[in-house]
């Protein structure tokens, strides 16, 4: 997908990652950053898999169930000689484990007695895993690098940003069939359903990824909290919901969200997205690269502390490639204390929702830190959006 120097100076980037860290062997269980130094995207990472980057090998070893090498071999830039496979019976076996394996294949390379970096803090590496390591390795020091090479992620390549632009032309489309889709009497999985139908089929020019994470269309009081996803409800005259769902290409994410209601908005929830909106306006104007990402965060407090709100949570984070259950990069999030300096081509997806007891409101974008401020990845309106109902005059919309 990219070309093949590319893969080869990401590799070189996280090898002198690795030098600083003090690392001889770098273990990685995370499905994106596998794809970052290889392109290997399949849906195999339900089962233990994982690849070694070590100082000496030009390219890195994938490890992992026999049925899915070929897909390794088929997909990727790396030789037959780094492939390799565990039987079917290390699989889900409560009397050996993939580990166990990987362990061996280490031995035999002469990588037992090392430093080992181990992605010890992610969704793909269990504490089994971390325990049959340190047994099949007791000469081995065991080294946390859970973020390592989600950093050398953090700057895109404009490869990489194209693909996130056109994510952001797929969320587009997502977003407006979701917003034609809500009516009086059409059920939430409904909605769910246009807005995957959208996701996936993409634009004409190029067709859409799964998302790694689903749509989440919280309503009414259940807006203030953002995570809910969908049920079998169907919508009536006055509910509000808001909606956060992303565009993905080729494994690349452009998230957003808005807030609709079905006629007349509450005047609270009107109200408050007035607030995010300015908040939103007055933190964009203000990105630049060279300033602290803690800054962006005190911009917006500033501007919606002078209504008497504030946002606990943090503003936004670190987006791009990522696989379930995630869109996020994990390193870089707008809040007191980080102190990392924004650089041109870092994206982020600035998340300013607020949510109280019984109602929240979420309005966000995708941006990438350009050379002299930020561009947005998105074109699509920010307003509350009241959809009109047909038949009811807009004085009886929410009587």
């Amino acid at each position: 997908m990219f070309a093949l120097e590319e893969y080869k100076q990401r590799l070189e980037t996280v090898k002198k990652r690795m030098v600083d860290e003090g690392v001889d062997v770098l273990l990685i269980s995370n499905p994106s950053n596998m794809f970052y130094l290889t392109n290997y995207s399949a849906w195999s990472f339900y089962v233990h898999q994982m690849m070694v980057v070590t100082l000496e090998d030009a390219q890195p070893i994938w490890i992992g169930r026999q049925m899915d090498a070929s897909g390794v071999g088929k997909t990727t830039w790396l030789d037959e000689h780094h492939i390799i496979s565990y039987p079917d019976f290390y699989v889900q076996s409560t009397e050996r484990h993939p580990v166990d394996f990987v362990a061996n294949i280490l031995t035999e390379i002469g990588q037992s007695a090392r430093t080992i970096g181990v992605e010890m803090d992610v969704h793909y590496f269990t504490a089994l895993c971390y325990e049959r390591l340190k047994h099949g390795l007791p000469n081995a020091k065991f080294k946390d690098t859970s973020s390592l090479v989600n950093w050398v992620r953090l700057i895109k390549s404009q490869k990489e940003i194209k693909f996130m632009k056109r994510a952001g032309k797929i969320v587009e489309k997502a977003m407006t069939a979701a917003y034609e889709r809500v009516q009086i009497g059409v059920r939430e999985c409904d909605v769910a359903a246009a807005i995957y139908h959208a996701q996936i089929q993409g634009t004409p020019e190029y067709g859409g990824d799964y998302t790694s994470i689903v749509p989440m269309l919280p309503t009414n009081e259940n807006t203030s909290s953002p995570h809910l996803t969908w049920t079998d409800k169907t919508y009536e005259n006055g509910d509000f919901l808001t909606i956060e769902i992303a565009g993905a290409y080729r494994r690349y994410h452009a998230p957003m969200a808005r807030t609709m209601s079905i006629g007349t908005a509450p005047n609270e929830v009107k109200e408050l997205a007035k607030i995010v909106e300015e908040g939103i306006e007055a933190t964009l104007d203000f990105i630049q690269p060279g300033m602290k990402a803690e800054e962006v965060e005190s911009v917006w407090s500033k501007t919606i502390g002078k209504y008497g709100h504030r946002k606990s949570s943090r503003l936004g984070y670190s987006v791009g490639l990522s696989f379930p259950p995630d869109w996020g990069e994990h390193t870089v999030s707008f809040r007191p204390g980080d102190e990392t300096i924004l650089q041109p081509n870092m994206t982020f997806h600035l998340m300013p929702g607020i949510w109280y007891s019984d109602y929240g409101v979420e309005i966000t974008e995708t941006i990438r830190i350009t050379d002299k401020g930020h561009e947005l990845l998105t074109n699509f309106s920010r307003d509350l959006y009241e959809k009109p109902v047909l038949g009811i005059l807009p004085d009886e919309q929410t009587s």
